[in-house]
């Protein structure tokens, strides 16, 4: 995969269940009132440290508040070399609706 590729929450969901790292762009006040459970908070101070340890073949989703920052976000990171970048459609707010169960409070997970 050479872009990152526009996914659902159902979609994220199954690539979740196979593996699939998690990283959430939104500020961490947002993040810590409520995330996908498992995902990463990635910002400016913890992105270098993130792209040096991840594995570059891992799927990774992108997710932000609404699905459009994500894209953005995705777009740098197949540009970093991660090889299978998703940016999650309707962000934290759709999955949220999707699949309130699956929501973390807190910091890092």
């Amino acid at each position: 995969m050479s872009e990152f590729q526009r996914i659902s929450p159902q979609q994220a969901q199954t690539l979740r269940e196979k593996g699939a790292v998690v990283v959430d762009i939104r500020d961490p006040h947002s993040f810590a009132n409520g995330h996908i459970a498992g995902s990463r908070h990635l910002d400016n101070h913890s992105l270098h440290d993130f792209i040096t340890h991840a594995d570059l073949d891992a799927p990774l989703i992108v997710s932000c508040y609404h699905g459009n920052s994500s894209q953005s976000a995705a777009a740098y990171l197949v540009g970093q070399g991660f090889s299978e970048v998703y940016s999650l459609d309707g962000g934290f707010e759709l999955w949220h609706a999707t699949y309130p169960t699956e929501i973390a409070q807190g910091g890092e997970e």
